[in-house]
């Protein structure tokens, strides 16, 4: 059994949802105490559990500890023969984050996934829409094929999203990601609810990000305005750079009292340092590709390393035997 100290590092979710991945993929059970211990509000809450139940369905589980605010948690896989997934969120959690665990435990095997309820735009987690046109665009180079539809939008406070997820059994290849190849697109998705159609918010969101890229790389920058019905009031931005090699991304959601152009301009901002770095993965991917890198073996190049993603690492090792090399910019495994 795996001993892991979720207080350790980082100390956040992220502990959680890769441990839980690996040990479906490996059958490595493990046990983690101080769940989510260096935030405000310690132990499971409702996106957590929720991948908790889903990674147990899928890999037929014996678990202890799998309730709301639970610090500690025994988790013991079995084989994986589930095929079809239903999980429902009953907040606006992060269907981001759920998904995290399920696509690092269904590597080697196909599955079917829909979601009721919760979040496609949150604050301090990738979007869906990132999800299926940054994550979902690189990994699929190296051979992992994932297919996300997104039925309903859902902001907060109330979610009420609904994402179907296709996950296709592959043989993931080595991820040599140094070398970004030719830049082919870069493109800004804007998406607000119907309600604040009136005041043009996609439209300024859009715009305003345009304008930022648009003097500072040489490049046509393309953009879709959405307007979408949802249970709560929400906006969100993501910009998409797709290389030969790889896929760039840089997504925000609107917040009260922000506004859409100051969105705009901080996730072009953003997106513009990664762009000149000549990265080949931005920071919110570096964390989401560690396990993977894991498994696969490879390089990538990244513009900052952040605690979180050194914690992952840490919890990565204790599943696999792999070493991981920090240098230059450089992750190499």
């Amino acid at each position: 059994m795996i001993k892991i100290d979720g207080g350790h590092g980082e100390g956040g979710g992220q502990i959680i949802r890769t441990s839980l991945g690996l040990s479906a993929l490996t059958g490595k059970s493990f046990e983690i105490i101080n769940i989510r211990k260096n935030r405000s509000n310690p132990g499971l809450q409702e996106q957590h559990l929720q991948g908790v139940k889903a990674v147990k369905k899928l890999c037929n589980a014996n678990v202890k500890g799998a309730e709301l605010h639970s610090t500690k948690l025994v988790f013991e896989p079995n084989e994986i023969t589930k095929n079809k997934l239903k999980i429902k969120i009953n907040t606006a959690g992060s269907i981001a984050l759920v998904l995290q665990s399920l696509l690092i435990a269904s590597l080697n095997n196909d599955l079917r996934i829909r979601i009721e309820g919760g979040g496609t735009w949150n604050k301090w987690a990738p979007s869906v829409l990132y999800l299926k046109e940054v994550f979902c665009g690189l990994i699929e180079k190296f051979g992992y094929n994932i297919k996300i539809d997104i039925l309903n939008e859902g902001f907060y406070p109330k979610g009420g999203a609904l994402v179907d997820v296709i996950i296709k059994k592959n043989n993931l290849k080595r991820i040599n990601l140094v070398d970004t190849g030719k830049l082919k697109l870069i493109k800004c998705f804007s998406v607000a609810t119907r309600d604040l159609s009136k005041g043009k918010v996609a439209e300024r969101q859009a715009t305003s990000a345009k304008n930022i890229l648009g003097r500072n790389i040489d490049f046509r920058i393309d953009s879709s305005v959405n307007y979408v019905d949802s249970l709560s009031t929400g906006s969100g931005l993501l910009i998409k750079a797709d290389y030969e090699n790889t896929v760039l991304g840089s997504d925000a959601v609107g917040e009260k009292g922000v506004q859409s152009e100051k969105l705009g301009e901080g996730c072009a901002v953003n997106m513009v340092r990664h762009l000149l770095a000549k990265v080949s993965v931005d920071n919110f991917m570096l964390d989401q590709i560690l396990p993977f890198l894991a498994i696969a073996k490879g390089e990538v190049k990244f513009l900052d390393i952040s605690e979180h993603a050194r914690t992952n690492i840490e919890i990565i090792k204790k599943f696999l035997d792999v070493d991981f090399k920090i240098e230059n910019k450089i992750i190499k495994v």
